[in-house]
Parts: C-alpha cells; structure tokens; sequence
C-alpha cells in the first residue's frame, strides 16, 4: 500500500484584478475522483495545507451544471463526504517527503492564491521533482509550481513539458479579464513548455516523472497515470 500526499489550497477566496474577493477553494472533481482512484486500489491518501486549515470547497463545482446533471453532482457531493482525510489535514509545512509515495495537488482557483506564492509547497515540489516520485498537478494547481524557485532565481520546472488551464478555458468561464494573471501565461513565462488541449476535454502530459492535467476532466486520467507509477 502506498502513501500518497494530496496538497490542497487553503485558500476560500481568489483576489480579482480589481480587489474583490471571488469566493472558491479546492474544486471537487478534482480533489474526489483521484481520491477515489488512489484508494479503491488500496492506497492512503494524506492531506496537507498551509497552517493546517481544514480547505475550503468551492460551491460552484458542486453545481449541476458543471457535473454532467444532478447525478453526477450528487455523486460529487457523496464522494466529498466520504473524503474524510479533508477534515483532518496536516499542516503542510511539516512535511516530510520521505513519509509518502506520491505527491498530488488538486486545483481550484485557491492554488492561485496561497500556493502560487507558498515557499513551503515551492520547496515540497522542488524535492518531488528531483526525488523522482511522481508528481500530479492539475487544472489550476499548477499556479503552485511558481512557487519552486531556487536562491538563483531559476524555476525547477523550467523545460518541462505540462499543461494547466488554459487562457481559452479562462475565457470562456468569464474569468480571463477579472484575473490579476492567467496562469498559462505565468507558465510560459518561468520557461515551461506549455501544452495545451482542446477547452474542457481531458488532457494529460507526462514529462519525467510530472504529470500534469489541463482541466477538472482531466483528474480521473491523471489519477490512472499516477497509479501506473506507484504501482
């Protein structure tokens, strides 16, 4: 059985270009269907956030809309209620990388806010890469991956092949001209190769041992190409 860390946003808001605050945190999607994956293979699933705050699910992603029906949300909901290592999480500046199997991170525009700029995810993401343990960052949570720059100023993710939200998904979900910065842009700037799939559908991209996914469906994919690793 493996041990896999889920860092999650400890943010319940996003600040927007003009000083409000949009409320959000973790999306669902993304945080219950890996974890469904990594432990309905037997897996433990550890979640840590800054300080320790018990994270904050954005409401919007458990809507209808954004979950194929009513169905599909009630699914969402019931396996966010299952989720119970999201009530007890460990502070993530505690973390011990040599505790765990895999590190992964769900999205949600909270990563926006307190990952992208949390020295202790910056470094927890520089030690997986150079570990070799795999990696899975996806939709929004890869806004984390500018926090892992080194003394010299350098990005440890510099010339590797990803994916994130895309500046076209922005758009269309009404965000891209409220934002201070999209990631996609931030993502090209520190140097990375950034790919990216058609808006919503479920993209992957796998470089060394990163894995990162563009959009909340690419989650379930994502999770099975952890696995692989871990197993």
């Amino acid at each position: 059985m493996a041990k896999i860390l889920f860092v999650v946003t400890g943010a319940d808001h996003w600040t927007l270009a003009d000083g409000t605050a949009h409320p959000t945190g973790f999306w669902a999607e993304e945080a219950v269907a890996p974890y469904q994956v990594f432990t309905g293979a037997g897996h433990e699933v550890v979640v840590a956030t800054p300080g320790g705050v018990v994270p904050t699910v954005d409401r919007g992603s458990l809507a209808p809309d954004v979950n194929g029906g009513q169905e599909g949300a009630d699914k969402v909901a019931a396996g966010l209620e299952a989720f119970e290592e999201l009530r007890r999480p460990v502070a993530l500046e505690n973390v011990d990388l040599d505790a765990y199997d895999a590190v992964f991170y769900p999205g949600g525009h909270g990563p926006m806010e307190d990952l992208a700029v949390d020295p202790a995810s910056g470094r927890l993401l520089t030690e997986t890469l150079a570990s070799g343990k795999p990696l899975g960052v996806v939709c929004h949570a890869p806004a984390a991956l500018l926090a892992a720059t080194g003394p010299d100023g350098t990005n440890a993710f510099t010339g590797y092949r990803l994916t994130g939200f895309t500046n076209a998904e922005e758009t269309q979900a009404g965000f891209a001209d409220k934002a201070k910065w999209l990631l996609q842009d931030r993502l090209v700037a520190l140097g990375a190769d950034f790919q990216e799939g058609e808006p919503w559908a479920p993209f992957v991209i796998t470089d060394r041992n990163l894995v990162t996914g563009q959009n909340p469906a690419s989650s379930t994919p994502l999770a099975e190409e952890l696995l692989q690793r871990i197993g």
